[in-house]
């Protein structure tokens, strides 16, 4: 209960014009933009996704545009997208974008968000095929309304022959059903836990039951049939007793380091990320860059409660 009320908060918060200006206008708030951050533009996000290549740290460029409704900022961000795709090709690191459908014009109409997405999703596939990686425009999931259509769109790009993949969350209880057809396709997946408020005929909603369905599509992910079938499993969180378990499976199922990966956010655990990738794990860091940090940072700390400390000091300093 808690969480979930905790999570509509923070969701809340994102959404509020009044909040981004107030924050984003204030210097002592920056502590948080720079936490989950990696820079102001896309100039500055590759330095740092170069430098984390050094480090056997891979990267997915996100850009921080969220919730946006009209055309002038759809336009900034699809051009800040288009930007980094070929500035990461040109450092022949993977072409690995996170795009949420928001960000593109679906609040404007759904098929404005598709056209924007499938248009940088060809652009994204035209550099990939100039060499070799994991490349992809990945599908961020948003909210539960969205769940469908965005699955969809997914499978109509992939069927087109473009490097998309897509974002499942766990504590939706329909997950599993779509994780197999996922599977069946040979798809790319990142499975995160979910950071959306739904009510419990839709979802899973004590962290408890979260973990356990998330540990269940771990056993989906890993199984005989998925690598057969050319199936890639990423799996993004945190929790390291779910890092353990999924390696423990991948290699009671003889996967091999590569096949699969690890994905956390900039700036929430890099201890952990570093310690997985010196044990020779594939990791990706999720990069936010962009001067529209609120939004994101907020629900970041929605998906931890823990993350109310900072938050508070932030306010506070304001």
């Amino acid at each position: 209960m808690f969480r979930r009320l905790w999570q509509a908060m923070m969701v809340g918060f994102a959404k509020s014009p009044l909040m981004k200006r107030v924050m984003q206008s204030s210097r002592s708030a920056t502590n948080l933009a720079k936490k989950y951050v990696g820079g102001n533009d896309a100039s500055e996000a590759l330095t740092t996704a170069v430098h984390l290549s050094t480090e056997n740290i891979n990267t997915s460029l996100f850009y921080l545009g969220e919730y946006v409704n009209t055309q002038k900022l759809v336009s900034e961000n699809y051009a800040a997208k288009q930007e980094i795709v070929s500035l990461l090709a040109n450092e022949k690191l993977d072409i690995h974008v996170s795009v949420d459908p928001t960000q593109l014009g679906s609040n404007l109409s759904w098929h404005n968000g598709v056209t924007n997405i499938s248009a940088l999703t060809e652009l994204a596939s035209k550099k990939a095929g100039e060499y070799p990686g994991v490349h992809c425009v990945m599908l961020d999931m948003e909210d539960y309304s969205v769940n469908s259509a965005t699955i969809e769109l997914h499978d109509k790009l992939k069927a087109k022959g473009l490097c998309v993949a897509l974002t499942l969350q766990a504590y939706l209880r329909n997950t599993a059903s779509v994780m197999h057809d996922k599977i069946i396709e040979g798809a790319k997946v990142r499975l995160v836990k979910g950071a959306f408020p739904a009510t419990s005929d839709i979802a899973y909603t004590t962290t408890r039951e979260i973990k356990a369905n998330y540990q269940k599509l771990i056993d989906i992910m890993f199984s005989e049939e998925a690598k057969k079938a050319g199936f890639y499993p990423i799996i993004a969180t945190h929790d390291h007793t779910l890092h353990e378990y999924a390696i423990s499976i991948a290699r009671k199922n003889n996967w091999q380091q590569g096949s699969y990966e690890f994905e956390m956010l900039y700036g929430a655990r890099n201890d952990v990320a570093y310690e997985l990738a010196a044990r020779k794990e594939k990791i990706r860091l999720y990069l936010p860059f962009g001067k529209d940090w609120w939004p994101y940072a907020t629900r970041r700390i929605g998906e931890n409660p823990s993350g109310v400390f900072l938050l508070l000091r932030s306010l506070l300093n304001k």
